[in-house]
Parts: structure tokens; C-alpha cells; sequence
């Protein structure tokens, strides 16, 4: 592995990051474990923010936890939960611990978590925090005020990658325009539409890496919910078919996610694993897909 994600991304190497959430209580253990599995094996450990509106521990917290045991790891930070005050110190704080990378995102809405009743915020939308984040490597809070001492972070941003969504792919070059280091995407399961993507990337941010999101699957009905329950992730038809009629539904996942990552080598900068239930499948998907012991 390259000293920091920053070096991974400024090198010509395919990149390999990998998703881990937070748990749901002080227990931290599971989620030691979890990255334990995938040292040495990815560029770094990127930690959810309250990943679909369910509450857990804050990502900073265990983003410092992981870089104790010698993780590179990104952190997420969402706009749902904060307004202009929080985020900017929680920024800070992040820097103070010795936080380098952070990826950006709005955040689900709270209805679709397990406190429905909580009040959203969205002070900033993703394009608005990634330029406060510029301002503040730049010297001064997003007020004018200066700061006494300027964080430093490689910054990120998430998309889908469906071309016909014009406002998005809009809102994707102004998240470019205001400072995005790297994208990563949406699940990608329809490679020939991530073609279109990638065209439209060299267009609006040829040197902005991109890394393609893979979700293994593990059911027909997993990729049924996922079609009908998150927005930019369509599984086709004929995925949906091998997936009911695989033997083996979690082998027939891997082999899935691995044909798509073969597939997506000579269109995107890396790829980022997002596994339901943990990485205990990862290095056999690496494997399969010739990206172990890179």
C-alpha cells in the first residue's frame, strides 16, 4: 500500500477503498475486527455517517479509533444532521485528531431511519459544504473570520452515475467546480451505462479520479429492495435472474461484483466496496476480481 490515500490517488495505480459503519453502541469491537479483515488489502477505510438515517457512533470517533490501529480511513460527513456551526466544528475536530480525508454527501432524510421523528437539518447542501471546506483550508470559517490554524484534508464528493438525471450530473460538476478531490459513485451493476459516465467525467473533471461503488449481492430479494428503496441503484432483470436461479446466491453475488469490477478497470481510477454484513467476503472478491496483493 502507498504512505496515504492522497499518494493512492495521485499515483497511476487502481485504487481499492472499502466502506465500514459505525456500530450502534459503545462496543467498538466488531468494527475493529471488520477492518482488521481488509489491512493491506485496500487504500483506506471509508467510515458511514449515520449510513440511511439510522443513528450510530460518529465516524470521527471511529475514524481516530482505526488510525490508532494503523488504518488509513476517510470520513463521511452529511449534511443532514448539522447546521453550518456543527460542521465547521466538527471539521475542525477532525483535523485536530489528524483526519486527512473526508467525502461529503446531503444524507438520506430522517424518515427512512429509526427516528423518524427527528428534524432533519440540510443548513448546507454537499456543493455548499465542499466550498465551506475549501474556504476553511484557505484560512477562514465560512462567516469570514479567521481561523487560528487551517485544517488540510483531501476532500471527495458521491454521485450516481445515470447521465439522464441532468440536475445531477449538473450538481456533479459544480461539486466539482468547488473542490471535489475524487467521486465516488453509486452501486454500479449496468457497466455499458457507467461508460456514459465516464465520458461525461472527462468532460466536466478529467483529472478528478472516480471510484465506482460495488455491492456485492447476496439475494434476488436484496436487489429487489435496493431497486425499489435506493434512489440511483438499479439492478437489471437479467442480474436478478442468475441471482434467483445461483445455487449459491452469495458466490453468485461475488462473481457478479467481480465481472462488473473487470468490466469497470479501464473506465474509473478505483472502486469502492460497500458490503452488506461485512468484509468477510472481500478478499475472495479481490481475488476473483485479480486485484489481491496488488
Amino acid at each position: 500500500m502507498l504512505s496515504t490515500f492522497n499518494d493512492a490517488l495521485n499515483s497511476d495505480r487502481f485504487i481499492v477503498t472499502a466502506e465500514v459503519a459505525p456500530p450502534k453502541g459503545t462496543d467498538i469491537s466488531a468494527i475493529l475486527e471488520d477492518a482488521e479483515l481488509i489491512r493491506d488489502l485496500v487504500d483506506a477505510i471509508n467510515i458511514t455517517d449515520n449510513q440511511r438515517a439510522v443513528m450510530r457512533m460518529s465516524p470521527i470517533a471511529v475514524g481516530k479509533l482505526l488510525m490508532d490501529e494503523g488504518h488509513e480511513v476517510i470520513v463521511q460527513l452529511t449534511c443532514r444532521d448539522r447546521n453550518r456551526l456543527a460542521l465547521q466544528s466538527d471539521l475542525l475536530a477532525a483535523s485536530a485528531l489528524g483526519i486527512e480525508n473526508i467525502c461529503v454527501m446531503t444524507g438520506d432524510h430522517t424518515t427512512k431511519g429509526d427516528h423518524v421523528g427527528a428534524k432533519a437539518v440540510y443548513d448546507l447542501d454537499s456543493v455548499q459544504l465542499l466550498s465551506l471546506i475549501t474556504k476553511m483550508m484557505g484560512g477562514s470559517d465560512m462567516a469570514g473570520n479567521e481561523l487560528a490554524g487551517a485544517p488540510s484534508f483531501t476532500v471527495g464528493a458521491v454521485s450516481n452515475t445515470d447521465v439522464t438525471k441532468r440536475m445531477q450530473m449538473l450538481k456533479l460538476k459544480k461539486k466539482i467546480n468547488v473542490g471535489a478531490q475524487f467521486i465516488q459513485t453509486q452501486a454500479v451493476y449496468d457497466v455499458e451505462s457507467f461508460k456514459d459516465f465516464s465520458v461525461l467525467m472527462d468532460q466536466i473533471g478529467p483529472n478528478v479520479p472516480i471510484m465506482a461503488g460495488i455491492i456485492p449481492l447476496r439475494s434476488a430479494a436484496m436487489a429487489h429492495f435496493m431497486n425499489n428503496n435506493i434512489p440511483g441503484i438499479r439492478v437489471g432483470d437479467e442480474l436478478i435472474k442468475r441471482m434467483e436461479n445461483a445455487r449459491d446466491p452469495i458466490q453468485e453475488g461475488l462473481e457478479i461484483a467481480a465481472e462488473s469490477i473487470l468490466e469497470l478497470r479501464d473506465m474509473c481510477r478505483g472502486i469502492h466496496l460497500m458490503p452488506i454484513g461485512g468484509h468477510g467476503n472481500t478478499q475472495r472478491l479481490l481475488e476473483m476480481a485479480g486485484l489481491y496483493n496488488r
